[in-house]
Formats: structure tokens, C-alpha cells, sequence
């Protein structure tokens, strides 16, 4: 099968739900050269100023004089004028006043506030089963939702019908600090264009890829990027979604996790651990990042590639629910030992005597340990 080929049958796949595409990964630069332009890029005229490049290119010497033509003093004059300089009005000035970063609360709170009534009735909050399928579960299945705590479970599976507006304000700020966090940028970006593509989207528009999940997939990334532990996570799974073999569409497979944690919820799975905090929406935040964790071993571990991306969320979808409790022990242990510095998503190694972990499904290793495969071995061609 072509190359072109594959890329149409993973496009489709998308588009039904199934994460099939593939991310375009990143190379390394060349030389010091290009390493040195890499790191100012995007960094102010008045900060590059500061820096020794530029003032060994602009500062007088003092073993001579040369002589200064006019030309020459109103280059200088000019750019000296640079750090004055205003843009005009009406045009964009984001990169030089960056918006305030939005938390996940202020944006959950934001639609506390709103009518989402027209949302809420289109929520079916359990699985309705009927016959053998529903004695089976009354009398094996998890316990119910306690009645205190189902109000919160649908604001969450009302989210989760909602679109993404970008004429609302607080919309646009929850992708900028997505965008913002992800990638470490000090400024805004456009709500569309080629750069969410970088991100793992498919197209330049992250509206188009929130189906089956909504305004919760967007609420989820902003819940692992604004915690300092989970960015860390966040950015580690990322950088293994650009990798050169292994490469994944990092926000389309992040949007089929938070849908996986919507059927979790949905078919009770999370009811006995909600009952015990007596809370949803963390445990259902929990969930979904715990997954994310899984998926990344299992990837990183077992050599995937974007061939068997299907496969290894059918997978994962089927196990988390019926291990929900060990899926967020091993976020918990996880967190605990980064918190400490012994651990990293994809650099934990093995802790040798009783003092180690002794969960197996955190046995990551490091990203630069990845080795190229044979392109027969990749499921790329």
C-alpha cells in the first residue's frame, strides 16, 4: 500500500472516530548553526539586543575607529529606534500583549454560569440495558452513582456536547493556554492555522476534531497542562507523538481518551471511586490522564506505530474500564515519585529492593533510547 493511500485511510478513519493519522515528526537541527538560530527564534529585537551575539556585532571596539558614513548613523539611529516602535491601530498585537493564561476551574466555572439546558437534554447519563445485560449488571456490575453527585456527572456529559465557540472569549483563552503550555511559547498564537497540526489536530480549525467529545477534550488538555506534574507528562507524550517512527496525532488520540472517559462514566465504571471521593469531575480528570499515562507505555514500550493506533485504543478503552482502580493507583504512584525526582514518563527506570516500584506498568524508558526500525517493522511505507 502507497504512502498516499495509507494517509487517505487514516483520514477516514479519523473522521469515524478511530485516531489513524499520522503527526509530522521533527528533525533534529544540522548544525550549531541552525541550533543557535533555533534558539532566538521568536524572541523580541529589544531581547536579542542583550544578548552577546548581537552586541559583539554592534558594539564599538576599542583597538579602532573606523570611519562612519551617514548611511551608517541612520541604520544605527533606526535601530536603536526599534524598542520605541508602536504597532498601528487595528493591528495584532498578541505577540507583544499575550492574554492571560485561563485555569481550569475559572474555565469549568465559566460553564457553571451559562444555560446549558439545550446541552442537558440531549445527555443520556447511563448505558440503558435491558434484559439478561441489565440483571447481569444489577447484580454483578459496579454500585450506582449516589444521588448527591449526579448533577455534577452531567455537567460533565453536558460539556461534552458542547462545540467549541470561538466568538467566546473564554474559549479562545482555554486554546491559547493549551497552545501556550504545550509548546512553552510566551505568546499568543492565531485559533486557526497550520500550528495546531503540530499539536496532533488534523487541520488548521480544532473544532473539527472534538466529535464524540466536545468542549471536554479541550477542558482535559487544559487540566494536564495546567498542573506542573501532568505538563511535565504532557510534554514528554508530545515530544514521543513527533517521533520519526513512532509518531501519533497527539490532541486527535488526547480527544479519544476523554471519549473513552465519557463511556467510562456513562457505563458506571467510575461510580464506585466517585462514591469514595465523593466527587466526578477528579476522578473522571484522573482517568483521563491515567489513560494517556497507559497509552504512552504501552506505545513507547511495545514499539507502536500510527498502523496499530486503532488497535491499541480498542484495547486500552476495554481494560481501563474494567481496572479503573489500578489505572489511577499507578497515575498516583507515578505523580508521587516525579514529585520526589525519581521518575519521568518515559526516562523511569526499574528500582532495584523493596524500596522500588513495584508496578510493572510503570517500567518506562527514556526517549532517547528510541531506536529506528526496520520500515517493514513500522507498518510505514
Amino acid at each position: 500500500m502507497s504512502e498516499k493511500s495509507c494517509s487517505c485511510h487514516n483520514e477516514k478513519e479519523l473522521r469515524d472516530g478511530q485516531v489513524e493519522g499520522v503527526s509530522a515528526g521533527c528533525s533534529p537541527p544540522q548544525d550549531k548553526n541552525s541550533c543557535a538560530l533555533a534558539a532566538f527564534k521568536g524572541v523580541p529585537i529589544s531581547e536579542l539586543k542583550k544578548h552577546s551575539i548581537l552586541q559583539a556585532l554592534t558594539a564599538d571596539a576599542d583597538e579602532w575607529e573606523p570611519t562612519v558614513s551617514p548611511e551608517v548613523l541612520r541604520a544605527q539611529e533606526e535601530w536603536e529606534a526599534v524598542d520605541t516602535i508602536q504597532p498601528e491601530a487595528g493591528s495584532q498585537a498578541s505577540s507583544e500583549q499575550p492574554g492571560q493564561l485561563i485555569s481550569f476551574s475559572e474555565a469549568l466555572q465559566h460553564f457553571q454560569t451559562l444555560d446549558l439546558s439545550s446541552f442537558k437534554k440531549r445527555i443520556q447519563p447511563t448505558i440503558r440495558r435491558t434484559g439478561l445485560a441489565a440483571l447481569r449488571h444489577c447484580l454483578f456490575g459496579p454500585p450506582k452513582l449516589h444521588q448527591g453527585l449526579r448533577e455534577e456527572r452531567d455537567l460533565v456529559l453536558t460539556i461534552a456536547q458542547c462545540g467549541l465557540d470561538s466568538q467566546d472569549p473564554v474559549h479562545g483563552r482555554v486554546l491559547q493556554t493549551i497552545y501556550r503550555k504545550l509548546t512553552g511559547s510566551r505568546f499568543d498564537c492565531a485559533l486557526h492555522g497550520d500550528h495546531w497540526e503540530d499539536l496532533g489536530f488534523q487541520g488548521a480549525n480544532p473544532a473539527t476534531d472534538l466529535r464524540g467529545a466536545g468542549f471536554l477534550a479541550l477542558l482535559h488538555l487544559l487540566y494536564l497542562v495546567m498542573d506542573s506534574k501532568t505538563l511535565f507528562m504532557a510534554r514528554e507524550i508530545l515530544c514521543l507523538s513527533h517521533h520519526h517512527i513512532q509518531q501519533f496525532p497527539f490532541c486527535l488520540v488526547s480527544v479519544n481518551i476523554t471519549r473513552m472517559a465519557i463511556q467510562a462514566l456513562r457505563e458506571e465504571c467510575l461510580s464506585r471511586e466517585c462514591n469514595r471521593q465523593r466527587k466526578v469531575i477528579p476522578v473522571v480528570n484522573s482517568f483521563y490522564a491515567a489513560t494517556f499515562l497507559r497509552l504512552a507505555h504501552i506505545w513507547r514500550t511495545q514499539k507502536k506505530t500510527i498502523s496499530d493506533a486503532g488497535f491499541v485504543l480498542k484495547d486500552l478503552e476495554v481494560w481501563a474500564k474494567k481496572n479503573p482502580r489500578r489505572l489511577l493507583k499507578s497515575l498516583e504512584v507515578y505523580l508521587a515519585q516525579l514529585s520526589e525526582g525519581q521518575a519521568s514518563l518515559l526516562g523511569l527506570q526499574k528500582y532495584p529492593g523493596p524500596e522500588g516500584p513495584h508496578d510493572k506498568d510503570l517500567a518506562f524508558t527514556g526517549l532517547c533510547d528510541l531506536q529506528p526500525r526496520a520500515s517493514e517493522d513500522s507498518g510505514l511505507v
